[in-house]
């Protein structure tokens, strides 16, 4: 009885207001200035902005040691996935990607992979789609790293799913470039910010869909693994981490999808890859070597879509990009 009122008084506040804001566009009515504009604080802005650059730049000068390192570790592990990648005949890459293809997904994603392939050779993007390919790499392992855990941690834990949530919704929603000023502040311009930045806007997909599979997992198996003795340790990985596959591999695949539609971005900060191909064409209106570009970066995300969709999904599901 009580939500009822309650809901009711919220539905009449609302009637109220949408009456009062006809009531001031039909009728010439004056507004004070208090009224009539947001009352701002003076200054405000500048000094909360100013603050903020001063804390940046004590980390900078204090923790220069924790981000030469991270920075030198990051560039590393990028350029030993991209010589591999790169420096590899493209026979024994091409090879592997699409019998990976025809293993996980079936013989329709190895000929789709087979022809994206033979795409970015023929035109000309095959090492920058490797360089690509090693910044997805790089940032898919990372969250994964990072992401499956706190997925886990998400599902066992309501009170940390609480707390957690408003960090991903921010790490989803802030605009990208906002978060790019401290990536290239604390790490250089290069790769290893390009990384920093992908990893920051694809691992909320993983940390949620870890969650929601776990989530998902049927009480009455979990009463049975409780009913044989099973620990939580053991319960967690051989009777709900398995169940939980289908959602975890799907946060796999969406943390793909997300880290290559990110390298357009990375490219504005000199991770290079196709990303830069687009940023030229831009820059130059060449609108006919921009599209080939955008298909190169397309057939990379539906090839690795189709890769790692699997079997089950690709006979049952609709196809998607």
């Amino acid at each position: 009885m009580r939500n009822f009122l309650i809901r009711r008084s919220v539905v009449a506040v609302i009637a109220l207001l949408l009456f009062l804001a006809a009531l001031w566009w039909l009728l010439p009515l004056s507004l004070p200035d208090w009224l009539a504009a947001f009352p701002d604080i003076d200054g405000l802005d500048n000094r909360t902005a100013k603050a903020i650059d001063t804390r940046v730049a004590w980390m900078k000068a204090e923790w220069v040691g924790f981000f030469d390192v991270f920075t030198a570790w990051m560039r590393f592990v990028l350029n030993l996935i991209e010589a591999f990648l790169v420096e590899t005949p493209w026979p024994l890459i091409g090879g592997l990607f699409v019998a990976l293809s025809w293993l996980l997904s079936g013989s329709r994603a190895a000929v789709f992979m087979a022809a994206s392939l033979a795409y970015l050779g023929l035109f000309g993007f095959w090492e920058k789609s490797m360089s690509t390919l090693a910044l997805v790499a790089a940032a898919v392992l990372i969250c994964m790293l990072f992401g499956l855990p706190t997925g886990i941690l998400a599902a066992k834990s309501p009170r940390f799913a609480r707390i957690i949530a408003p960090v991903l919704d921010v790490m989803q929603t802030l605009p990208t470039f906002v978060y790019l000023i401290p990536a290239v502040a604390f790490f250089s311009i290069g790769k290893p910010p390009g990384v920093i930045a992908t990893v920051i806007f694809a691992m909320p997909a993983m940390v949620r869909l870890t969650a929601l599979g776990l989530d998902q997992v049927p009480v009455s198996a979990r009463e049975a693994a409780d009913a044989f003795g099973a620990t939580p340790w053991q319960k967690l990985v051989k009777v709900e981490l398995p169940l939980a596959l289908p959602s975890i591999r799907l946060g796999i695949n969406q943390t793909i999808m997300m880290s290559l539609s990110m390298v357009v971005v990375a490219a504005m900060i000199g991770a290079g890859g196709l990303g830069l191909d687009v940023i030229r064409s831009l820059q130059h209106l060449k609108t006919g070597q921009g599209f080939l570009a955008g298909m190169a970066i397309v057939l990379c995300a539906m090839a690795l879509d189709r890769m790692v969709r699997g079997r089950s999904d690709t006979r049952s599901s609709l196809p998607g990009p």
